[in-house]
């Protein structure tokens, strides 16, 4: 009887020992992009010539668990909207110029090696000669406002790819040149 019981208690102890980590396997869930650059609700400023902004991956586990995975992400990148044109007296009546049924003057040039590369560790830099960023016009004076009261005339919306998952989209203003504003620059820094 005790050699009984004691067997059948062995038998419930391991029983509960596999039953505990049975089907519990971790797994990816998502991934978080982010930068650890200046930014205006979500989007994020690439500032000046061969400016910088440090891209980073995080894959998000089951068990809470996060990684980061920048290193072994892969980039997708799309231009939207348009650079700033250079005249402060026809941008503020159409941020693209033409961009009805015909094609913008000013459209975004595409992602690559000569506009905002991203390298494999997730180092994004501004080459380009570009402004995306508008300061809004100061109602009481007709002028560019003073502080600046910025506004994207476009971005690149950057995605990280890692074992099948996408992330979340950023989007990032490009502050090469200088814009509108009388304070100079281009875009929050």
């Amino acid at each position: 009887m005790k050699r009984t019981s004691l067997l059948l208690a062995l038998i419930v102890a391991a029983l509960a020992l596999l039953s505990t980590s049975c089907g519990t396997s971790d797994y990816l869930q998502s991934l978080t992009l982010s930068s650890q650059g200046s930014t205006s609700g979500g989007f994020y400023n690439l500032a000046g010539l061969d400016g910088t902004l440090q891209l980073k991956v995080t894959a998000n586990y089951h068990s809470g668990k996060t990684i980061d995975v920048t290193n072994a992400s892969t980039w997708s990148v799309t231009p939207n909207g348009c650079a700033y044109s250079g005249d402060p007296v026809a941008w503020p009546t159409a941020l693209c110029p033409g961009a009805v049924g015909a094609q913008p003057p000013n459209l975004l040039p595409a992602y690559g090696p000569t506009t905002v590369p991203i390298s494999p560790t997730g180092l994004m830099t501004g080459v380009a000669n570009l402004c995306t960023w508008y300061d809004l016009t100061d109602q009481s004076t007709g002028m560019p406002a003073n502080p600046p009261e910025w506004v994207y005339t476009g971005w690149y919306q950057v995605t990280a790819s890692y074992k099948g998952f996408t992330s979340q989209p950023v989007g990032i203003g490009v502050g090469v040149t200088t814009s509108n504003s009388p304070t100079g620059g281009c875009g929050p820094s």
